[in-house]
């Protein structure tokens, strides 16, 4: 039997709540002077599994920040003289009242990590204080099944992805410590947000008080029970998507794992979620997708969409079954140095091997039921290089793919961040190679040849498309219906991928 936590899950009570955050403002407790106090370099061991040099670089100090520090950032035993100090509003009394804290003699032993998470939006930078349960590094062992992750990797991906749109009803189902509901909460009037574990429910509950957010309702159940004959505008979700073995003896984490054999979980997230969106509703989540044999796993994926939906699915990377199970066994806190290590592996191994199995993708996947169901998006890629601000790209290439339905724009512009690169070989005049390269969203590179360059470098909104085609034709000296028959489709392929735009209206801003 996997073993749980010993800690009770926290109690977030109003009054309670809102003394926490006064004392976490009054003391400044935020990323940049927390980073400014024990030095950028500490600050960046910490993201890779190392406490002592902050301990190091803050050694003696016994200032409200450094305490503050020592028992929330690194879930650390502080004396409880310094604790009442850091926290004059709530005190020790009101700490353990929350569940996060209990007292032993004259010191203050932590039961959660509470960090700031510092966030961009469409609206500006901002920081949340989001607790959660203490880590593998203060615990000291491997973590609990019912273990309430903080702001993890997936987490920071799928806030970077959800859609900038304003909109009445939205959904975050499998909510964890809330990050995702908090993020939508800036642009839905309302939000319920669900989950199968009442402990993360709880902690969801106490980052909303902490954070002043007060339009978040929370309710328990598993996959959509909790809201069902409901409709939603915007459906978010980092659900339990890892694949795990259903063996004995391998742990079942609930903020990782579904209960389901193989990428069954996310399977029944995609055929089950149009039946929860309003039309022109959008849906977001992340998850794995197996490839079995000569299947891969995008066009199993792309199977599991019901006819008439939009689909636009970006794979991120994609691991061998070795690489998959070495890094969930090392997520939950076990290493090759542990005697469990090998026995996990082996299982993980057998599960793949029985569904033949032949590598793993991650990434994302949006679903939209588009309000007009003749032209369907059907995009599945894969995109390795770095990104940012996908989730403005993905509400501009929705926008797009909708436009385009009616027909090219009359006039086009090239984006802001967009440059061309030629590359000629020693002697040369003309370029072997012409690239156009955005600066931003998904950062892709183009190879292009002279023509479509040249009507790129054309587009400046003062001639019409049309124009810029007749005009190419002369000068390539080859008729206008071979050209144009040639360069449409890849015309089309440039405003959907944001390299081309329409002209934006006079005055309009981003």
């Amino acid at each position: 039997m996997t073993a749980v936590s010993d800690t009770p899950a926290p109690v977030p009570e109003p009054l309670h709540c809102a003394a926490l955050a006064a004392d976490l403002d009054a003391a400044d407790f935020r990323s940049e002077p927390l980073r400014r106090l024990w030095g950028e370099e500490a600050d960046d061991a910490l993201g890779r599994g190392m406490r002592e040099p902050i301990l190091r670089a803050i050694s003696g100090d016994e200032g409200v920040l450094a305490t503050l520090g020592r028992l929330f950032v690194l879930g650390m035993p502080q004396p409880s003289p310094h604790v009442e100090a850091a926290l004059p509003r709530l005190g020790v009394e009101g700490l353990t009242a929350l569940g996060l804290a209990r007292v032993d003699a004259e010191t203050v032993i932590p039961w959660a990590l509470l960090r700031p998470q510092s966030f961009v939006d469409a609206d500006g930078v901002g920081e949340w204080w989001i607790a959660s349960d203490l880590d593998e590094i203060a615990l000291g062992t491997a973590l609990p099944a019912d273990h309430v992750l903080g702001v993890g990797g997936a987490s920071r991906t799928l806030a970077e992805t959800i859609l900038p749109i304003e909109v009445d009803r939205a959904l975050d189902l499998g909510t964890g410590c809330g990050i995702q509901s908090l993020l939508v909460a800036r642009y839905a009037r309302t939000v319920v947000a669900t989950d199968i574990s009442a402990r993360a429910l709880a902690y969801a509950e106490l980052n909303a008080r902490i954070n002043g957010v007060a339009n978040i309702e929370f309710r328990q159940g598993s996959m959509f029970r909790p809201v069902a004959g409901e409709a939603f505008d915007l459906v978010v979700s980092n659900p339990p998507f890892v694949i795990t073995p259903r063996s004995e003896g391998v742990p079942e984490y609930e903020y990782r794992d579904g209960g389901l054999v193989g990428d069954a979980l996310v399977e029944q997230f995609i055929r089950d979620v149009p039946l929860y969106l309003t039309p022109g509703g959008v849906a977001q989540l992340l998850g794995n997708w197996e490839s079995r044999g000569d299947v891969r796993g995008l066009d199993r994926l792309s199977s599991w969409v019901p006819d008439g939906l939009d689909l636009w699915v970006v794979q991120r990377e994609e691991l061998t079954p070795l690489g998959y199970a070495e890094l969930w066994i090392r997520d939950g806190g076990t290493t090759p140095r542990d005697a469990a290590f090998t026995p996990l592996l082996t299982a993980w191994l057998d599960d793949f091997a029985l569904r033949g199995v032949t590598s793993i993708g991650f990434g994302y996947v949006l679903l939209r039921r588009p309000a007009a169901a003749d032209s369907p998006l059907r995009r599945i890629e894969t995109v390795a290089q770095p990104v940012s601000g996908v989730g403005r790209a993905l509400r501009d290439g929705l926008a797009v793919h909708d436009l385009l339905a009616a027909g090219l724009p009359p006039t086009l512009v090239s984006a802001p961040d967009v440059t061309e690169a030629r590359h000629l070989l020693p002697g040369d005049d003309d370029p072997s190679v012409i690239e156009l390269r955005q600066g931003g969203g998904f950062s892709r590179t183009l190879s292009v040849d002279p023509a479509l360059a040249a009507f790129v470098g054309a587009c400046d909104g003062e001639l019409t498309v049309m124009q810029i085609a007749a005009a190419l034709a002369d000068l390539f000296e080859v008729p206008f219906a071979d050209l144009w028959a040639d360069l449409e489709p890849r015309i089309r392929s440039l405003v959907f991928d944001g390299f081309l735009a329409p002209p934006a209206p006079s005055g309009a801003r981003e």
